[in-house]
């Protein structure tokens, strides 16, 4: 295995910015609260070598540094790539970030704030390191490679426990002067609706992500209405997860259907609002939902935007759902590093 022995640096100090032509790989490493992937890609963005770990957020910002070491080191050895050849690397964090000074500016999975990763990273691998949004990077990832390819404007929703966003204008993923931005999930929805967990009132999140849909569901299975619920997750929230809502509808749930229906509609209406603003020509639908569910999504959330949009901006954008998966993100990851260090 590559070992990382701190300060010590996991590549060789080497004038890397004279020899980017010769070293043409890149890494991606998509971190998430639970668990994060590196993927080691070659100059065409073929996955040469790749490695899971689990995150283990509790431990503190050091020790996941060094397990996102560790994993990078592995993916690279399973690559059979020589480390030299790695011009750079591209991190996706779960939460908003300053991109221009590489700091997490907060990440609640992994309880995080103001942490600086690149500096962190750097120090242990001697490599440029560019830091993303993880909704930002998986938006890039169908833009350069999936669904959303040669788009002018490509608006990415990614629905899930939460409910994230990102947005691609002209091959430039659009941030603030400091923040990555595009939280739709914070849009509001219902004014004065319920509080969400970022501590404001009705936002998209408290209406149409998994927590709310499965909020509801479980209120159906309890009253008898979703036995399909009730037999394989009964009423508990983290049991009722995409696979077992796909599952209720498929078997027949009406009422399970009817809440995934309405939470896409109230989706839909938010894109409606994205779309005003943006005027995207590709609106991506990701996330574990949309994968078990893809036509339902793609059909409500394009119906229910449609009508919610002004006669003009009626036939000027498709719904679609994402094409890459879970490599949306580290692929995202890698191609940014490669915009970033490359160009």
């Amino acid at each position: 295995m590559i070992s990382a022995r701190k300060g010590t640096g996991l590549f060789p100090k080497d004038n890397w910015m004279s020899t980017v032509e010769k070293k043409n790989h890149w890494i991606g490493l998509d971190l998430g609260g639970t668990k994060m992937l590196a993927t080691v890609y070659d100059a065409d963005f073929k996955p040469l070598g790749r490695k899971r770990r689990r995150t283990k957020g509790t431990e503190g910002a050091e020790s996941v540094t060094s397990r996102i070491v560790r994993t990078i080191g592995d993916a690279i050895e399973d690559s059979k790539v020589e480390p030299e050849q790695i011009v750079g690397i591209g991190v996706g964090i779960p939460g908003p970030v300053d991109q221009e000074k590489g700091i997490v500016l907060e990440a609640v999975n992994l309880n995080w704030d103001n942490v600086p990763l690149v500096k962190l990273l750097r120090s242990e691998l001697n490599r440029p390191v560019v830091l993303l949004n993880d909704v930002d990077a998986g938006v890039y990832g169908e833009y350069r490679f999936g669904a959303a390819k040669s788009a002018r404007t490509a608006l990415g929703i990614f629905p899930g426990t939460g409910i994230g966003g990102g947005c691609v204008y002209d091959g430039q993923i659009i941030r603030g002067k400091r923040n990555s931005c595009m939280e739709i999930g914070h849009i509001c929805v219902t004014p004065n609706g319920q509080l969400c967990g970022c501590g404001l009132r009705g936002c998209l999140e408290t209406e149409a992500s998994r927590l709310a849909i499965a909020a509801e569901v479980a209120k159906a299975a309890y009253r008898g209405e979703a036995p399909t619920i009730l037999n394989e997750a009964g009423t508990t929230l983290a049991d009722i997860r995409s696979g077992v809502l796909a599952d209720a509808i498929a078997a027949g749930d009406k009422a399970v259907q009817r809440i995934v229906q309405r939470a896409a509609r109230v989706l839909g209406i938010a894109v409606a609002s994205s779309v005003h603003m943006l005027c995207p020509d590709i609106i991506v639908l990701g996330g574990g939902l949309v994968e078990a569910m893809p036509e339902l999504y793609v059909e409500a959330v394009s119906s229910a935007a449609r009508k919610a949009v002004m006669p003009s901006f009626v036939d000027t954008f498709k719904v679609v759902a994402a094409k890459l998966g879970d490599d949306a993100g580290v692929l995202g990851c890698a191609a940014w590093a490669e915009k970033t260090f490359a160009d």
